[in-house]
C-alpha cells in the first residue's frame, strides 16, 4: 500500500476519491468541490489517495501543522471495509510521523457514531470530552459539536483552545 499526493482536482484517482468523500461524509462536514480546489493549493494540506498496486482502497485528507498533524477526513472503499485497510492506513501514517495526531468523530449519538470511536480507541487514539465545535460546512447553519481525538495522549482544554486559535482559521478557511 502506497500514499499518493493529489495536487489538484484533475489528477488521477481525484474523482473516485471525491465520489467516496461525497458518499461517506454527510453535506455539513464537507467542502464543495471548489473549496476542496482551493484548499489543495495549500502547502501544509495532503490529498493523500492510498492505493494497493492499482487498486483504489481510500484516502487520508491531513494537515501537518507545527506542533501536531490534523486528519481532517479519513474513508476506505465501501468494498474494502471490516478488512484491516483502515487500521493499517492509520498505523502507517502515525507510525511515520513523529507530531501528535488529532481527529474529529461525530458525538456517540448511534452505532455507527459509536463504532468509529471505538475504531479509532483501538488504534491507540484518546477521546477528549472537551466541548468542541466546528463551522457548519452548509453556509448559515449552526456550528457542529464534535469530539476530538487525540493520538497518543489525551489533550488539555488549553489546547484545544490553541488549536481552535491557530488552526481552524486555516482549516476552515473555505
Amino acid at each position: 500500500m502506497k500514499l499518493i499526493r493529489l495536487n489538484n482536482i484533475f489528477e488521477n484517482n481525484f474523482q473516485k476519491a471525491w465520489e467516496l468523500y461525497e458518499d461517506a461524509f454527510p453535506i455539513e462536514e464537507r467542502r464543495t468541490l471548489h473549496g476542496q480546489a482551493s484548499t489543495l493549493k495549500h502547502p501544509n494540506y495532503h490529498f493523500d489517495i492510498v492505493m494497493d498496486k492499482d487498486q483504489f482502497i481510500g484516502f487520508i485528507l491531513w494537515w501537518d501543522f507545527e506542533t501536531l498533524m490534523y486528519i481532517d477526513h479519513f474513508a476506505t472503499s465501501v468494498q474494502l471495509r471490516n478488512k484491516g485497510y483502515g487500521k493499517q492506513i492509520l498505523k502507517k501514517f502515525i507510525n511515520n510521523n513523529d507530531k501528535p495526531v488529532l481527529l474529529e468523530v461525530e458525538l456517540p449519538t448511534s452505532n455507527n457514531n459509536q463504532r468509529r470511536i471505538i475504531f479509532y480507541e483501538n488504534i491507540g487514539f484518546k477521546i477528549n470530552q472537551h466541548y468542541y465545535e466546528v463551522p457548519n460546512a452548509k453556509r448559515n447553519q449552526p456550528p457542529l459539536q464534535l469530539l476530538l481525538m487525540s493520538y497518543p495522549n489525551k489533550i488539555t482544554s488549553a489546547e484545544v483552545e490553541l488549536f481552535i486559535a491557530k488552526c481552524h482559521p486555516i482549516i476552515f478557511k473555505n
